[in-house]
């Protein structure tokens, strides 16, 4: 491009998208063609002189979702964007809401869900509208009594997001983890615990997210682990935890005694899972949404741009 032409398609770009002239009116100003304009303007673009940026909260960075799919082999990726954004729990709504979004275009729509819990799940299901889906069965998969006295969602969570697709929610009426494994199979070997179990492992599709490895887990936060224990698994390799269970960054357990502990679905089970839904996002999940990419312990990712960046930095 001739410096002529260059200094053109900058004052082209200006008066198109800077002043609202129409391309017919850009080329009486420029004394060119209209063909010209065009001409300019793709010029302009191409040679980075014009960046757009779409800054609704609901906007997708589509560029990176599909480079993230070729780099990962996941069925399908949800890249938000981080534009605009002033804390983690403004990121984290943002990237509920592209959730529920999906959710509610999922063909075909599953017959049973099968949910983790947790803060983001919670966001979701405030997310979804009432009739996102005509008929989707909700069933936990891993328990979410909470052990302290501050009110536990994770029923909640079930229960509305059952109610607002016209279904019905099961529910896991056990802790995420007993101080006991004889305690825990015990349990577990309850009719009604193991049927609700069984539907777990039986479901259409699973929709998660993932925990941090520090003093924010909600696990902290629900009374199941204390901050030293916490420090402890990280010591150990933890990355963060999926359905309660604390993983590596090659995705394995990394405190077998602990997850013999833990109730709910194994990890294989998602891993086989023909539609697992991963809702990631935040810095702090940046290590433990690499190790479910890399391990195979989602088809579909829904994230942020930055946790999209950081994953495919780490593949390049």
């Amino acid at each position: 491009m001739s410096d002529i032409d260059e200094l053109l398609s900058i004052r082209a770009a200006e008066l198109y998208y800077e002043e609202n002239q129409t391309q017919d009116e850009i080329g009486v100003i420029l004394r060119i063609t209209r063909w010209k304009v065009g001409r300019l303007l793709a010029q302009a673009k191409a040679n980075g002189f014009i960046r757009i940026e779409i800054v609704h909260p609901r906007a997708r960075r589509l560029p990176i979702e599909r480079k993230l799919r070729e780099t990962t082999g996941l069925t399908d990726v949800i890249v938000v964007s981080a534009a605009g954004v002033s804390s983690d729990e403004e990121l984290q709504a943002r990237t509920a809401q592209a959730a529920a979004d999906y959710l509610t275009g999922l063909r075909p729509i599953p017959r049973t869900l099968g949910i983790s819990w947790g803060r983001t799940l919670h966001e979701i299901s405030l997310s979804l509208k009432p009739g996102w889906a005509p008929g989707v069965n909700v069933v936990q998969i891993n328990g979410g009594v909470s052990l302290n006295q501050h009110a536990g969602t994770a029923a909640a969570t079930a229960v509305m997001i059952a109610q607002k697709a016209h279904g019905l929610a099961t529910l896991l009426p056990s802790p995420a983890i007993f101080e006991h494994r004889e305690t825990k199979r015990a349990i577990e070997s309850d009719r009604t615990v193991a049927a609700v179990l069984e539907q777990g492992a039986n479901a259409t599709a699973y929709l998660y997210s993932a925990g941090q490895a520090d003093e924010n887990s909600a696990l902290v936060d629900s009374g199941y682990l204390t901050v030293a224990q916490i420090t402890e698994l990280v010591q150990k390799g933890a990355v963060g935890d999926i359905v309660g269970r604390y993983i590596d960054k090659n995705g394995r357990i990394v405190d077998p005694e602990l997850d013999e502990r833990t109730v709910g679905i194994q990890l294989e089970q998602l891993r086989r899972a023909p539609h697992a839904i991963a809702v990631i996002s935040g810095r702090a999940k940046h290590r433990v949404a690499r190790a479910i990419v890399d391990n195979g312990l989602c088809t579909v990712l829904i994230t942020d741009e930055d946790t999209a960046n950081a994953l495919l930095s780490s593949s390049d």
